[in-house]
């Protein structure tokens, strides 16, 4: 089976690729995980995150935002001091800040699911992408939400971290269409 090239230099990369990238997530708590794990990614490699996902799904209430948005300082030093996670103070105080803003979200549209989802009629989107070099760092989709995301108050995202976030989620399927996982993914 041909796979996406990038995934192949490690085998949590490639359990990733086969069975979670690209997936459409219409989990609250799973589309919050993903986006603190891509903000936590911001000038790092993705594998760095995925080694240390487990650490972060023990350290942060298994990407509880109702419990996430309750953090004080005395949680914010302790994840500081936890080497199990990125020990960077910005992205650990956003991911507090950006759980509050979420859970807003949620209130507003019942879901964060039915809000993100919106941005696309509910329907992903199957780019056909021969090969990875022709795949977009953001689009102009994902410099819409990340504004929408900025004017609700979000902080220390971009629309590079929101178009990986689309990926994760399955908002857009950016398998290339050699991939055994494109055709799959249209599936969902």
């Amino acid at each position: 089976m041909y796979k996406c090239p990038w995934c192949t230099i490690d085998s949590l990369y490639e359990e990733y690729h086969d069975k979670e990238w690209g997936v459409p997530v219409y989990d609250d708590r799973k589309l919050f995980e993903f986006l603190i794990l891509e903000s936590a990614q911001a000038g790092l490699s993705w594998i760095t995150i995925l080694k240390k996902r487990e650490n972060y799904r023990k350290a942060y209430d298994n990407f509880n935002p109702e419990e996430v948005a309750k953090y004080d300082e005395k949680k914010v030093s302790e994840l500081l001091n936890n080497k199990g996670l990125i020990r960077n103070k910005k992205k650990i105080q956003a991911s507090i800040h950006n759980a509050k803003k979420f859970l807003d979200i949620k209130s507003e549209f019942g879901t964060f699911n039915n809000y993100i989802w919106n941005f696309v009629d509910g329907k992903p989107i199957h780019n056909k992408w021969e090969n990875v070099e022709q795949i977009p760092s953001h689009t102009k989709l994902s410099d819409k939400i990340y504004k929408d995301l900025r004017n609700r108050g979000f902080v220390f995202i971009g629309s590079t971290i929101i178009y990986s976030f689309m990926q994760a989620v399955g908002i857009v399927n950016d398998h290339i269409v050699s991939c055994f996982r494109y055709e799959e993914i249209k599936k969902y």
